[in-house]
């Protein structure tokens, strides 16, 4: 009842009913981005190549991202992060640059790098279960790159916290996890852009595409935070042939971080060649651990469908849940996965009566979850899942607890689906200073949210919550994949107010994390990555135009 209360108290304040507990002064960072998309141009900087203009680029980029582990330094060889950096890194050695390409991409092998490989993410988590960990935590930021990251923090702190670096003024900057935390950063290309497919054959085309991965870092920077001076390399528009790396899709790079190979983009744990490829939470799962994906964004999207699903392309949507929740799916007609132990994502809303990306078998109704898998899946109907669906009038945070509890009593497992369908069914932005009232992203339009898109939705650190309270109910080792998967719609939208509320939320998700493996477990068997799919292109040029000034 006390959470419950407090979660009335916010709301109220942020709708006008009551004080709020607490919020940030101002709309500094909505102020910033609606004159930026107004006149097209901001001083602080741009999306894109082009200084000139502020929304130029919309897509992804070929950054370097950052990885923050806890409970793994110190930890032994391929638990400790220092396993895949420095002389240790892949891109030191031309044999594990063919393993992973394929190939020897041009400019890819680097004497001197310090950097390890999404796939590295893989080898991290597989490791730490032979090693004896009881508990994963595989946290991703959907597109937070280094710029998105201390923008975030600089809004936090209200200063520029730092210029390289790790950094700080997060919670997952600062935490230490007892002294065992690290850090590090990846390349993020896939195996190569423009594989077709068919969906309903679930076969490749043309394996191989029409452009390879890479990662030269005399172009792209050897940190995260180095001066490029080519920025078109970072989104494949050199015009140099040999200088033109594929930037990775969130398909392709959660499928590195889950599966351990490079991909084609699109591909959802298909690699390269057309072949399934078993994840992480698969081989766990057949050691008898339980296993669970959250997400602010629909269920089946990119990066939480990596976590479980198959499928020769990630817009195949209902299919992809399918696996998820153990159902006969298109890649799985006959013997259904056994599925996740716990979903909880968004996605609620979002319905269509057709869908060509989703094949012959798209069932109209909801894009994302169909309503006869729903129905199959719930326990009160026979199946394995306690439902917990956005209802009308219905607090979100109470009613996804309540499900919680009754599955973990009933030893159960839990299916949440919430989100806000005239969005595409993801959570509401938070927005920089909270208040849940965007500014315009670049097509000139915010956001805007009613009192019971508010109110009947949980948050991502209350989804988390719920998560772990059913997988940690059993003295069974679990893992857990939480993604904050509005970070790239915001940065899609070229939209700094909700790029810096989104890192927040999911920032508060991982203190969730931290705060119940200090009070139910310990460092030694606990591990927590944090870390990205891939980046996008904010270029930061007068960084101190973006510290919101002091009242």
């Amino acid at each position: 009842m006390k959470k419950l209360t407090s979660r009335l108290l916010l709301l109220g304040g942020i709708l006008g009913v009551f004080q709020p507990l607490a919020t940030n002064a101002g709309d500094f960072y909505k102020d910033l981005q609606t004159k930026a998309i107004a006149d097209q141009k901001a001083e602080f900087g741009h999306w894109g190549v082009d200084p000139e203009k502020y929304t130029q680029w919309r897509s992804h980029s070929n950054r370097l991202i950052p990885v923050y582990t806890f409970g793994t330094l110190g930890a032994g060889e391929g638990v400790d992060l220092n396993s895949y950096m420095g002389e240790n890194s892949p891109y030191r050695q031309e044999g594990a640059i063919r393993r992973l390409y394929g190939r020897l991409p041009e400019n890819t092998l680097n004497p001197e790098a310090n950097y390890l490989d999404q796939t590295n993410v893989y080898d991290l988590q597989m490791a730490a279960s032979k090693a004896g960990k009881k508990h994963i935590f595989l946290v991703i930021f959907d597109g937070m790159d280094w710029p998105t990251t201390r923008l975030a923090a600089i809004a936090a702190t209200k200063k520029i916290p730092y210029t390289e670096g790790r950094g700080s003024g997060l919670h997952f900057l600062d935490y230490q996890a007892g002294g065992t935390t690290q850090y590090g950063y990846m390349v993020t290309s896939p195996h190569n852009e423009g594989t077709d497919v068919n969906v309903d054959t679930q076969t490749l085309l043309n394996p191989g595409g029409t452009m390879f991965g890479g990662y030269n870092a005399k172009l792209a920077g050897a940190t995260p935070w180095a001066h490029v001076d080519q920025l078109e390399y970072l989104i494949a528009k050199s015009k140099n042939g040999p200088d033109k790396h594929a930037y990775t899709d969130s398909s392709s790079s959660a499928s590195s971080m889950t599966a351990g190979i490079k991909t084609y983009n699109n591909s959802v744990n298909v690699d390269a060649s057309g072949h399934l490829v078993l994840t992480a939470a698969h081989r766990l799962q057949e050691q008898g651990w339980k296993v669970g994906a959250v997400s602010s964004v629909p269920i089946s999207h990119a990066t939480p469908a990596a976590a479980y699903s198959h499928n020769v392309h990630r817009d195949d949507y209902q299919d992809l849940t399918r696996d998820m929740i153990g159902r006969p799916s298109i890649a799985h007609p006959e013997r259904p996965l056994p599925g996740l132990d716990v979903v909880v994502a968004g996605g609620y809303g979002s319905v269509k009566q057709s869908a060509r990306a989703q094949g012959e078998n798209f069932i109209p109704g909801n894009v994302y979850l169909a309503d006869v898998d729903l129905f199959a899946v719930d326990q009160q109907r026979g199946g394995k899942y306690v439902t917990s669906v956005r209802e009308s009038g219905v607090d979100g945070s109470a009613a996804l607890e309540e499900a919680a509890e009754r599955a973990a009593a009933g030893g159960h497992r839990l299916l949440g689906f919430y989100g806000v369908g005239e969005y595409s069914g993801h959570l509401p932005f938070q927005t920089a200073n909270g208040d849940y009232k965007p500014a315009p992203g670049n097509k000139g339009v915010a956001e805007s949210y009613s009192e019971a898109d508010l109110f009947e939705n949980p948050t991502l650190s209350e989804m988390t919550a719920a998560a772990i309270q059913v997988l940690a109910k059993t003295d069974k080792p679990f893992w857990l994949m939480v993604e904050s998967g509005d970070v790239d719609w915001a940065n899609h939208d070229n939209n700094i107010d909700n790029s810096i509320g989104a890192v927040h939320s999911g920032d508060a998700a991982i203190k969730t994390i931290t705060d119940w493996v200090e009070a139910n477990s310990n460092w030694n068997e606990s591990l927590l990555i944090v870390t990205a799919d891939h980046g996008h292109l904010l270029v930061v040029e007068k960084e101190e135009l973006l510290v919101e000034p002091a009242e």
